[in-house]
């Protein structure tokens, strides 16, 4: 499924091969096609405790995929998705362990704890937006700011220590689970599925792809630019901040140092492998959950055949590069 915008075909134009028609559905069938390698050459790969370390570490970056595909969709990137979410998880344990509110505790400060954080990264996603579009700013320079020093903030909020707890109250949104499904997978589902709906249904969606497509035309057709920029990196920050939520909850322990490292890479990697168009104006969530899904599943079948996580991040840099290449050939 993807959510774009395209021009019709003219008149007498040759109708596309079965490779373009393809093309939108790579990432799903390189998926499949590595699942089925799996579960005939590599052990113990179709079990349940498998399929579970390969959810729980794509969760993350799937809902910061879904926010960095927004903000692409309107030909920006976010390089601060790493750091709000470093941000995220250092603010939230301060709340709930009753250091940034003495005296504050128990569920009053768990919901704090969830709201607050993610708050303040959509905040500093909506400045973003401002920096870009009321300075005209380009989004890599202006989203570099946060990149370098939000995870400057979160170390200074910590002192640069670690932070380690044992509250089951907050850790249920990573370690909690429904019917045997981690809460973090039903909470990824649930981001992908709204996100995809509102891009291809929702007038709010229909003016991502246009600011995306064409700003100018945009403009002139009464498209609010400036909000729909603003609200896509709003939206980006508020969805790095619950990734840093989930990635404290699991790990029991929050550091700024390392919460978010490499994400915001991650995440224009999955939307790129997915089919959003890095130039903007096309763009596909459930794609990006496919290209999420393989980029994890591949790393994740070279450790277990033996092969260095240096070499999976070649692989991975290969696929990017023929995702990009793709892209330019489907380009009219």
């Amino acid at each position: 499924m993807t959510e774009s915008l395209a021009a019709p075909a003219p008149a007498g134009s040759r109708r596309p091969g079965w490779g373009h028609r393809l093309a939108p559905h790579g990432a799903l069938l390189a998926l499949v096609l590595l699942i089925l390698f799996n579960a005939a050459f590599t052990p113990n790969f179709l079990t349940w405790q498998t399929l579970n370390v390969n959810l729980t570490q794509v969760c993350a970056t799937v809902i910061v995929g879904v926010g960095m595909t927004l903000v692409i969709a309107t030909a920006g990137i976010d390089l601060s998705v790493g750091s709000l979410m470093a941000i995220a998880g250092a603010l939230a344990p301060l709340i709930f362990l009753g250091h940034l509110v003495p005296g504050l505790s128990g569920p009053p400060a768990i919901v704090l704890a969830f709201v607050v954080p993610v708050a303040v990264t959509a905040a500093l996603g909506w400045f973003n937006g401002w920096l870009i579009t009321r300075f005209r700013i380009q989004p890599i320079v202006a989203t570099l700011v946060l990149f370098i020093a939000g995870r400057g903030i979160a170390q200074v909020m910590t002192n640069g220590n670690l932070q380690v707890f044992n509250t089951p109250g907050f850790q249920w949104i990573a370690l909690e689970r429904v019917a045997g499904i981690p809460v973090q997978a039903i909470l990824m589902a649930v981001v992908v599925v709204v996100a995809a709906w509102a891009l291809r249904r929702t007038l709010f969606g229909r003016r991502v792809l246009a600011v995306g497509g064409n700003e100018t035309a945009a403009r002139l057709a009464g498209v609010p630019v400036v909000r729909v920029k603003r609200g896509v990196y709003a939206l980006s920050g508020a969805l790095a901040g619950v990734a840093g939520l989930i990635v404290v909850a699991r790990n029991s322990a929050a550091d700024a140092n390392l919460v978010g490292l490499g994400v915001e890479l991650d995440a224009i990697a999955a939307a790129a492998v997915g089919g959003t168009l890095l130039t903007g104006g096309r763009a596909s969530v459930v794609g990006t959950l496919w290209g999420a899904l393989l980029i994890q599943l591949v790393r994740y079948t070279l450790l277990a055949n033996g092969v260095p996580d240096a070499a999976a991040l070649v692989v991975k840099a290969g696929i990017i590069l023929a995702a990009v290449v793709l892209q330019v050939r489907r380009a009219p």
